[in-house]
């Protein structure tokens, strides 16, 4: 729930405090390098808190780290505000859509699938008053729905490998947990300075060709760990998925922000958010159950194939003209 309100709030700040599109990408593109220094030391740290003092551990070491942001963000700028009711039918719906499909896709339940079909019914409707919770309007630009689906598929790939490798590199390698953590930093350490890059990229020619290549980049690196037969070539997949994945969200950011008016771009990014969570969640069921039920090849072949269809769909966002800062 505390990363539901951050989330979008964040983008929200970003969007209002930079309202000309080549600088938003190019703040967007900060934004995402931040979150990726948290992901390089995630699991790295993670491993050794892990190993020296057991798994609390590692809830332990969030409440430093959030008391600090909490006083950071007294000093944050306000963004406009969208007066309204919350939507209770709209969230209600929605989370008892997406928790009986992942409980569906993991347990083979067809009851469960079925009320996931009526709740998601339920919530289509509930969005065609005034006060939805995701706006119809928004989907007058075909880069919002576009880049919601994509930012769903992207974390399908990123959270579903992960989990399929984690579970690979300790069962069948034999990594202990702090091995694991520094295994992943190929993927983990470009996500902490390519996303500055994309964002100068995305503010230069628009945010279709880095998308393309960052899923390109995902699923070549996905198939490539498939066939991986050393740890130097395993390091070469897993920093291949990592480029791609800080030329995808970054990408994705600023062309489901640029499509929103300016008052629901709040909504907008905490849309996409709440995509890519549901990829993610989607992603650890799916190829988790084909981990269990097959091998880790056919997950990773699965989810290269997934990340391929991705840039299929981000290739039909339109193209953005580049925009000179004012």
């Amino acid at each position: 729930m505390a990363g539901a309100l951050l989330v979008p709030s964040s983008l929200s700040l970003i969007a209002a405090a930079h309202p000309v599109p080549a600088a938003r990408a190019k703040a967007m593109g900060v934004w995402a390098a931040v979150s990726g220094t948290g992901l390089v030391a995630g699991p790295p740290l993670g491993g050794l808190l892990t190993e020296a003092f057991g798994r609390r551990a590692i809830f332990l070491v969030n409440v430093p780290v959030a008391a600090v942001a909490w006083a950071l963000s007294r000093s944050a700028p306000s963004s406009p505000a969208r007066p309204g009711r919350i939507d209770v039918r709209g969230q209600l719906s929605a989370v008892v859509a997406l928790s009986t499909l992942t409980y569906a896709l993991i347990e083979s339940s067809w009851g469960a699938l079925l009320l996931s079909v009526v709740a998601v019914a339920v919530f289509v409707r509930s969005q065609r008053h005034p006060e939805a919770m995701l706006p119809a309007r928004l989907f007058r630009n075909r880069a919002f729905p576009l880049g919601l689906a994509a930012g769903a598929i992207v974390n399908f790939g990123l959270s579903g490998v992960l989990f399929v490798l984690s579970l690979y590199f300790q069962g069948n390698r034999g990594y202990p947990p702090s091995a694991t953590g520094l295994a992943f930093l190929p993927l983990t350490i470009p996500t902490a300075f390519n996303p500055i890059f994309t964002g100068r990229s995305v503010a230069r020619s628009g945010s279709r060709i880095p998308a393309v290549s960052g899923f390109l980049l995902m699923s070549a690196g996905t198939l490539i760990q498939v066939w991986s037969t050393s740890p130097a070539l395993s390091a070469v997949a897993l920093a291949l998925l990592g480029f791609g994945v800080s030329l995808a969200i970054p990408s994705l950011l600023a062309a489901v922000v640029a499509a929103a008016p300016p008052e629901l771009t709040g909504i907008a990014g905490g849309g996409l958010n709440a995509s890519r969570q549901t990829g993610a969640a989607l992603g650890v069921a799916i190829l988790g159950a084909l981990l269990t039920g097959t091998t880790a090849s056919i997950a990773l072949v699965t989810a290269a194939g997934v990340l391929l269809a991705g840039a299929l769909v981000v290739a039909g966002i339109p193209a953005a003209q580049p925009v000179r800062e004012s």
